[in-house]
């Protein structure tokens, strides 16, 4: 089996992976990135075809390079796959494509990446590959009609996909909100759950400006895991989600969607409301978020939940091990475009830190401090 040897290796090519490569690029480390996809973007490719990103083009960016848009404008989806690929060549960031990493474990103080018919040593791994990745499903899913076409967000492109009929979309947050508000214009869509409120100004407004201003300097310096107030707010809100940015709940009655409560389960065949009734539907799309898995991780890197344990992505506990774009990793920007890259600049200097001491260099010193700043 082919055997290379890496410095670091960062495993995910999406923002967060990408501005690790920038940071450690700028400090003349070594390291490759691993992309399970063909081309750099196309986890943002793959999303619905009508998508536009919530925040704006000024919070877009990574970096060392702003996204090429007006600042306030909104970027689809493709535009924002092109600029991640375009942003690792202006960088010349060694990113290899169609790398499905199965298997991460250590040998003495090497880690082991295991690449099915290759396998790559490393003093260091950075696992980017992005907060949520596996699609949720409720248990009772499976019990659906099965001339019922089900698909889960992840799995949606448009309203070509379904079948003639009404369509129930369940889940109320920015996705299942702006899947809905489509599929109403071509049949009677029923939305199902609740939301966590919305932005008090329409998106893309003067005020909604200011709003998103106000928001991510909340999030981004404020609720912190290093602040009294970020602890103590900050996992509720990443637990419960963002509020409606774009759909809020007069734009979704405007076009006619039929808001309900929860779906408790199936019912000979059909969606089981929490009031009692039962749906007549042809199509259901699940918009009912993700999961993280690292079972692919055989390290001590974990709590009983799964959950990896470190500090601002710095897994103590298994040297060399990093986790980049986690959920609540530093701030509630930490999974999110807005973040900037501070967490993978963080990660970065640790790494050139640990590179300093393990050749004894006099400017270890210099180097620690550099990694202990925000």
């Amino acid at each position: 089996m082919k055997t290379d040897s890496y410095e670091t290796v960062v495993i995910g090519g999406g923002q967060a992976g990408l501005s690790v490569g920038y940071h450690l690029a700028k400090r003349g480390r070594q390291f490759v990135i691993l992309d399970e996809d063909e081309r750099v973007g196309d986890a943002w490719r793959r999303r619905w075809d009508s998508l536009r990103l919530f925040t704006p083009a000024r919070f877009n960016g990574l970096p060392g390079m702003p996204f090429d848009a007006p600042r306030w404008s909104f970027p689809t989806k493709d535009e924002m796959g092109d600029y991640l690929e375009a942003y690792a060549e202006r960088f010349a960031l060694p990113v290899r494509t169609g790398m499905k990493v199965e298997r991460i474990g250590q040998e003495s103080s090497r880690f082991i990446v295991d690449l099915g018919d290759e396998r790559l040593e490393a003093r260091n791994v950075v696992v980017a590959t992005g907060a949520h990745r596996v699609p949720k499903l409720p248990s009772f899913a499976a019990q659906l009609d099965p001339r019922i076409v089900q698909l889960h967000s992840a799995d949606y492109r448009n309203p070509s996909q379904l079948e003639d009929g009404a369509v129930l979309v369940v889940g109320v947050g920015n996705s299942g909100a702006e899947i809905a508000y489509e599929l109403a214009e071509t049949r009677h869509c029923f939305l199902a759950g609740t939301s966590n409120g919305e932005i008090p100004a329409q998106h893309g407004s003067r005020r909604s400006v200011l709003i998103f201003r106000a928001i991510r300097f909340f999030g981004h310096h404020v609720l912190r895991t290093d602040t009294r107030i970020g602890r103590k707010v900050g996992p509720k809100v990443a637990a419960n989600g963002p509020p409606l940015i774009r759909r809020r709940e007069r734009d979704l009655g405007a076009v006619g969607i039929e808001r309900t409560g929860r779906v408790t389960g199936i019912q000979e065949g059909l969606p089981l409301l929490e009031d009692g009734r039962v749906l007549e539907i042809a199509n259901v799309v699940w918009c009912t978020g993700f999961r993280t898995d690292f079972s692919w991780i055989h390290l001590p890197a974990f709590e009983s939940d799964g959950r990896p344990r470190h500090k601002r992505g710095v897994v103590d506990a298994v040297p060399g091990l990093y986790f980049a774009g986690l959920v609540f990793q530093y701030s509630l920007t930490s999974d999110v475009l807005p973040n900037g890259g501070r967490d993978a600049e963080y990660v970065a200097r640790h790494i050139a830190t640990r590179a300093a001491k393990a050749v004894g260099s006099p400017s270890v010193a210099a180097v620690a401090a550099d990694a202990t700043s925000t």
